[in-house]
């Protein structure tokens, strides 16, 4: 269950459409917070995504960091529109190790078809405290649905 800020419409609108992504529901994505221009999301460290005990490997953590920074893009959005990554960077800042991580996403600058956006990922322990791992810097391109119907 979120623990979401806020229970607009639309913000729930974002979050099923993310979670309904296989990749997502594979990483055991979940959203703890969104708000306009922000989103906070958590996955737990699986031993299958590991390459030693309890420290992640590249990829989930790129993910995590992926779709925290492009829904943070998305709460921005008009309705009938979504949004993809064309471009990212992940700097990996510490080892991925821990309980789970948590990102949190931010717009850094939104435009009508693009959106710069950004995210950085916590190793969240076992006591709650958090080691910043990477950061992302990312470009997701806004896409109106609606456009093709007209």
């Amino acid at each position: 269950m979120t623990n979401s800020t806020t229970t607009s419409r639309p913000f729930h609108q974002l979050e099923r459409l993310v979670l309904s992504m296989p990749m997502a529901r594979t990483l055991g994505l979940a959203f703890r917070r969104i708000a306009p221009g922000e989103v906070e999301l958590e996955m737990p460290v699986l031993d299958a995504f590991t390459f030693r005990p309890g420290q992640l490997q590249a990829t989930p953590v790129f993910a995590i960091a992926d779709f925290a920074a492009v829904a943070a893009a998305g709460t921005l959005l008009p309705p009938g529109w979504v949004n993809a990554t064309v471009d990212a960077t992940l700097k990996l800042l510490a080892p991925a190790q821990g309980v789970l991580l948590r990102a949190r996403g931010r717009v850094v600058s939104a435009g009508r078809l693009l959106t710069v956006c950004a995210a950085d990922v916590y190793a969240v322990g076992s006591g709650g405290e958090e080691t910043l791992c990477a950061t992302l810097l990312g470009t997701a391109r806004n896409i109106d649905t609606t456009a093709h119907t007209r």
